[in-house]
């Protein structure tokens, strides 16, 4: 179930889309103004409202993407057009102008949903390594981590496996190098061991070793 935050100080706004958003089987958070927003914690979207009694959406709309990529709808009376490209210009996935068709929002909401639920598919991470699977790219602490092909399938492969004991027999099995041969137990070791120098994890605490079976990536991250 979404949950999303609501922020909005009229009143006959907050009823119509606090029950139609329920009815859709969305967990709701309200908020009136600034400070109740910020008191708010793990929503999967916003619905922020531009003007609040105790300044901008804008303001909090910032605040809000420094500590993570949350979804923002922006809702807007027709008269404040500069405010809705300032919005956009942020980077604000939509917004709606009032007064709307509740059908309407609850179509918007559900496609932004879709777009970010798809993102995040694409993005295994552990313990400060982000592996995108879209763009079969690494990252260790927001640096771009430069893997051979090989390198990038047992990764991903151990980091698919979250938590779970990966045989070297179960590598073995899933990888080939490039001449489409299989990788031999000791050429293994050696993959695992530039894997770990590149993410900077030589006391094996990203990729921790079980001697004599495996790999395993704990799921602490």
């Amino acid at each position: 179930m979404n949950t999303i935050l609501l922020v909005e100080d009229n009143e006959s706004i907050i009823m119509g889309l606090e029950y139609s958003l329920k009815q859709e089987g969305f967990n709701v958070l309200l908020a009136r103004n600034l400070k109740e927003a910020r008191d708010q914690e793990n929503y999967d979207l916003v619905l922020l409202d531009i003007t609040l009694p105790d300044g901008n959406g804008h303001t909090l709309f910032k605040e809000i993407k420094k500590k993570g990529n949350i979804p923002i709808i922006f809702l807007t009376a027709k008269d404040e057009e500069k405010d809705i490209v300032q919005g956009l210009d942020l980077g604000a996935e939509d917004y709606i102008v009032k007064p709307f068709r509740l059908r309407e929002l609850i179509s918007r909401i559900k496609v932004v949903l879709r777009r970010y639920n798809k993102m995040a598919s694409s993005v295994v991470s552990c313990k400060g390594v982000k592996i995108d699977t879209e763009k079969t790219e690494v990252s260790s602490n927001g640096k771009i981590v430069e893997l051979t092909s090989l390198e990038y399938k047992i990764l991903l492969l151990l980091f698919s496996n979250k938590n779970i004991l990966v045989t070297r027999e179960q590598i073995l099995d899933k990888i080939w190098d490039v001449a489409g041969n299989f990788v031999n137990d000791n050429t293994l070791t050696v993959y695992i061991k530039r894997i770990r120098e590149k993410l900077d994890d030589k006391d094996g605490k990203i990729i921790q070793t079980v001697r004599g079976i495996g790999y395993k990536v704990v799921e602490k991250c």
